[in-house]
């Protein structure tokens, strides 16, 4: 799923697909049928080829560290997918290897790219909702709903120890923090599995999960589908956020709400058109429009208003700010390794909470 949309963002920002290398050789011959692309044998092969400048990895979690340590090593560009690595030593080297190679390194926290969300960053900058007194919301889905629904994710080993933070929560506080300008200093965190035992050979992430496995045998669940989190920034403010993966009819809902001393704002990324804004003499809802709004908001509005944007759209945006990065521009908010390590770091802090039942620094 992922990787059909790394390409699709990349082609239209510019660049020549050279190849792809999948998780066999059959899978790569397959994919780079369809995408009318070279299939490579080995990734040997594929960090040889001097056409290559820029790598997008969209591979299990456990392989991302060895991936973009190797390509970084050989000079190549790279766009990570999150979690960046499933420790945070691992993340800490990543993160240093690609500052001292003067290499583009970025992380696709997408959700920095709705237009809406620049909006409310800018409103904050401006001062417009004074000092924050409280932040709060959550990120649901229900994809792991089915308790025939499994794949690699399920897997500590390929996955990782967490799941559903590590997956999605990660989203909601790197998003949360970029916007507020606050950051996350101590968390108290519980996590909970609740569904046991899942098929050992699932179906790939999103795909439909609701007729019977084919496979018998079954696995025990170990990574967590819920986290509950309460945190104080290092200013003191104090947060909250759920996150899931088994809340039934929730698909993608990134939620977050702002209170400030003279006003408040609400996001919502199932509908990323409209941002609520709340003063106490009343509410308004803000909609889209790339001829209103800050600079951010207009560049990143690319369709008039009524023409929904969404999630390709953020993705499509990040691409090609990375690649304008590679060319020497330095585009607001682009998510680096270092965001990708500011990630490994809250999510090891959540785990170690939840283990040890207290305040945890991040």
């Amino acid at each position: 799923m992922i990787g059909a949309i790394h390409r699709r963002a990349a082609a239209l920002a510019g660049a020549r697909i050279t190849g792809v290398l999948a998780s066999s050789p059959p899978r790569s011959a397959q994919v780079a049928a369809e995408w009318q692309v070279s299939a490579y044998p080995s990734l040997d092969a594929l960090l040889d080829d001097t056409s290559v400048d820029v790598v997008h990895i969209c591979s299990p979690n456990a392989t991302h560290a060895p991936f973009a340590m190797r390509a970084l090593a050989a000079g190549k560009h790279v766009v990570c997918e999150k979690p960046l690595a499933v420790s945070v030593a691992d993340a800490e080297r990543m993160a240093e290897t690609a500052r001292n190679s003067g290499l583009v390194a970025a992380v696709p926290f997408v959700y920095r790219y709705h237009p809406l969300v620049r909006e409310i960053r800018a409103r904050r900058i401006d001062g417009e909702f004074g000092g924050w007194h409280l932040i709060h919301g959550s990120y649901l889905q229900d994809w792991m709903l089915s308790p025939q629904a499994s794949g690699w994710r399920v897997d500590p080993v390929a996955g990782g120890p967490s799941r559903a933070f590590a997956d999605i929560g990660s989203h909601w506080c790197d998003l949360v923090e970029w916007v507020s300008g606050e950051r996350f200093a101590e968390v108290t965190a519980s996590t909970s599995i609740a569904v046991d035992k899942r098929p050992a050979a699932g179906a790939r992430t999103f795909e439909d999960a609701s007729e019977p496995s084919a496979s018998e045998e079954y696995m025990d669940v170990r990574t967590e589908d819920c986290a509950a989190l309460l945190l104080r920034t290092a200013s003191g403010v104090l947060a909250s956020t759920t996150v899931s993966q088994v809340s039934a009819g929730r698909k993608n809902r990134l939620w977050f709400e702002l209170d400030g001393a003279r006003a408040s704002a609400v996001f919502d990324q199932e509908n990323p058109e409209t941002i609520w804004l709340g003063g106490e003499d009343g509410a308004r809802v803000i909609s889209r429009d790339p001829g209103h709004g800050s600079a951010e908001q207009r560049r990143l509005s690319v369709l008039p208003p009524g023409h929904a944007q969404g999630y390709a759209e953020c993705f499509e945006a990040f691409v090609a700010d990375t690649y304008a990065a590679i060319g020497g521009d330095r585009p607001e908010g682009l998510p680096t390794f270092d965001d990708g390590l500011r990630a490994a770091r809250i999510t090891e802090a959540v785990l170690r909470s939840s283990r040890n039942g207290s305040w945890t620094e991040v």
